[in-house]
């Protein structure tokens, strides 16, 4: 087998190499192309808003690693800051300062956020919020809305949306019984019945792995006054959303504050990285402090700190209203492409986020959601866009990430690609 990486290569032969070593291909279930049917291009690199693939074909895209790259790919700002880090080391196993100065960052950005700790993914992050949420009010229930994805630890691999949704697999094998007993599962947008043997809700403030379900008028309120009522940890999942959709991420977009927060995506700068913090009292349960176990010989890496600080630091209060006019400018022209072309689809957005869902039914919750899917337009659109150089994720369930690097020229291809393809979609 050769290795050397100036041979040509296409994405139909890389593919059958990574599926004789890697299972189904990828390293990551959502990057398959099963729910949508061909194979997966290959990334050779990114630049701003575009991507190229190893057959040299460009891509306008809207993946932006789900949502990591919010300033676009190779962002010379965050190359030059990784570039800086790396040179001092790449990792210590020690404190360093740049661990310090990321959680100031996000703790000074977020309202009701008083101690953070940093972890190695968004995964580990929703997993140890709920043992120290567990470990605080000494209760083993949780609550979970159908739909949300919180990673892949077992308690939480139930009912998700996203890669989970696009397999059509509810659950997963491999995860015990045991594990999701004390794991019920809520429909999202509806107050659900709770009482003082929950330990912890843990939701989406702005749902983004069932397509993008903005959470319905009073629902995020009432949520907080029942976990209020109940000594229930309320914790809010901005993997996604935070720092994407606004300057205090999604909380505080709607002004609603939680106990606990997970982070991810953003304050990477496109790094693995993760967060999880909440208020003092909770978050001072955690070992050496507290009795509550977590750890990660990784966490606070450094060269994904300095990503994050620069990212982060970069992101003013202006640049959320450029990113959301850019978003706004996006979900008006397919609206109005759709309706042109007579295909019935809703285009909602969240201020930076932008979804799909095909059909006239309103789409509220992870049951609508599937009924959407059900039609199987999603498969055709995407392919369709794929053929005009338009990039979105290979599964109907994912949100889509114009970011500040998708100008007007992007949008216009966009509009112009959706248009094409729409045509044929009858």
């Amino acid at each position: 087998m050769s290795f050397e990486s100036d041979l040509p290569h296409n994405n139909q032969e890389l593919y059958s190499r990574a599926c004789q070593l890697i299972p189904g291909g990828v390293n990551s279930p959502v990057r398959a192309f099963k729910s949508v049917g061909g194979v997966p291009f290959f990334t050779s690199r990114g630049e701003g808003a575009y991507l190229f693939d190893e057959e040299g074909n460009k891509y306008v895209d809207y993946i932006q690693s789900y949502g990591a790259c919010i300033l676009g790919h190779g962002d010379s700002r965050v190359a030059a800051a990784i570039s800086s880090a790396a040179k001092n080391g790449t990792t210590f196993g020690t404190p360093t300062l740049a661990e310090v100065e990321l959680a100031e960052l996000i703790v000074d950005r977020v309202e009701g956020l008083e101690m953070l700790r940093l972890t190695s993914s968004g995964t580990e992050a929703t997993m140890s919020a709920i043992r120290v949420a567990r470990g605080f009010t000494g209760r083993d229930k949780i609550l979970k809305f159908d739909g949300c994805y919180h990673g892949h630890s077992d308690a939480l691999l139930v009912a998700g949306g996203s890669g989970v949704a696009s397999l059509s697999i509810p659950d997963s094998v491999g995860v015990p019984m045991s594990a999701i007993s004390d794991t019920v599962v809520a429909p999202y947008n509806k107050l659900p019945e709770l009482d003082d043997s929950f330990a912890a809700v843990i939701v989406e403030p702005i749902a983004a792995n069932m397509g993008l379900v903005a959470p319905g008028p009073g629902f995020l309120e009432a949520l907080r006054k029942r976990c209020n009522e109940n000594g229930i940890v309320l914790i809010f999942d901005e993997v996604i959303t935070g720092f994407r959709v606004g300057y205090g991420g999604a909380s505080g977009l709607f002004g609603i504050i939680p106990d606990m927060w997970c982070f991810g995506k953003v304050i990477g700068g496109g790094l693995p990285i993760g967060a999880f913090g909440g208020k003092r009292e909770i978050m001072q349960r955690l070992a050496p402090e507290g009795p509550v176990y977590q750890a990660g010989t990784l966490s606070g890496n450094p060269i994904a700190t300095a990503a994050g600080i620069t990212v982060i630091n970069l992101l003013e209060e202006t640049s959320y209203e450029t990113l959301k006019d850019t978003a706004a400018k996006l979900t008006s022209g397919l609206r109005e492409v759709f309706a042109a072309g007579g295909i019935p689809a809703q285009v909602p957005q969240v201020s930076s986020l932008v979804g799909l869902f095909f059909g006239d039914l309103q789409v509220t919750n992870y049951a609508s959601a599937k009924e959407s899917v059900g039609l199987g337009l999603y498969e055709k659109f995407f392919h369709g866009m794929l053929d005009q150089g338009i990039a979105l994720a290979p599964g109907p369930y994912e949100a889509i990430f114009p970011g500040l690097s998708h100008g007007q020229r992007e949008l216009d291809r966009t509009l112009e690609a959706a248009t094409k393809v729409v045509s044929n979609l009858h």
